[in-house]
């Protein structure tokens, strides 16, 4: 039996995108990054090179959206179908080694930033120019995709089945509610509303729901991918 569906609704992508959002590897480099220029700039300064550094993730963000878009509504219909099913299976084990995090958060394999990458990006904060914020998060939403790009990669295959209007209009929605969470954090500080050793505290001790629940909804988009490769859902 053929379930028919259509492109994602606002709700399943603002819930996707918000638990994408609050992922530990963008709300640790923001903080990092917050954290340097509290020491260095003053809170207008702070404000301003915070604004264009979430302002460069976004815009690589959507780009990166744009151009799998691209590339997947090109593609024949046939050669679509096994790209679904193998990213829809490769969302799902995104998704067990997310659990796995909840209980032994970063032993064996882990999406996490990787070490070396960290390191530069704990370099290249300390260069606090409107260039090297634009290159920091540009070079940031590139080496963290292991770590925030399944449930987007998700959406991009399901809005790439039907790609309209409204299907641009969702990508957009979709990456405003994904740095949103960097927005509130830079006004929080800013305005005095809480200090960084409070946001790394809160990150260390929910690191592992965010985990969680990134697990938990990557597995339900990439099996939900694999039932409509294979034919079981279909887009009307």
């Amino acid at each position: 039996m053929v379930v028919e569906t259509s492109l994602p609704t606002i709700g399943t992508v603002l819930i996707t995108a918000a638990i994408d959002s609050i992922n530990p590897c963008a709300i640790g480099v923001l903080i990092l990054l917050i954290s340097v220029m509290i020491a260095l700039r003053s809170k207008g300064e702070m404000l301003k090179y915070g604004l264009i550094y979430i302002a460069a993730v976004y815009v690589t963000y959507l780009s990166a959206g744009l151009g799998i878009l691209y590339f997947l509504s090109v593609v024949p219909l046939r050669v679509s179908e096994y790209i679904s099913i193998v990213v829809g299976s490769l969302i799902v084990i995104a998704g067990l080694i997310e659990i796995k995090d909840f209980f032994w958060y970063g032993q064996g394999i882990t999406l996490s930033i990787p070490p070396e990458r960290a390191k530069q990006i704990h370099e290249m904060t300390k260069k606090v120019t409107l260039p090297a914020m634009v290159l920091l998060g540009a070079f940031v939403a590139g080496v963290e995709l292991p770590c925030t790009g399944g449930p987007y990669l998700a959406i991009l295959v399901f809005l790439s089945q039907n790609f309209n209007l409204t299907a641009f209009f969702l990508l957009l929605f979709y990456n405003v509610i994904f740095v949103m969470p960097l927005v509130v954090i830079l006004l929080m500080v800013h305005f005095g509303y809480t200090k960084v050793q409070t946001l790394k505290r809160w990150k260390q001790a929910n690191r592992t729901y965010m985990r969680l629940a990134t697990g938990v909804i990557l597995i339900f988009l990439g099996w939900l991918l694999v039932l409509i490769a294979n034919g079981t859902i279909a887009f009307n």
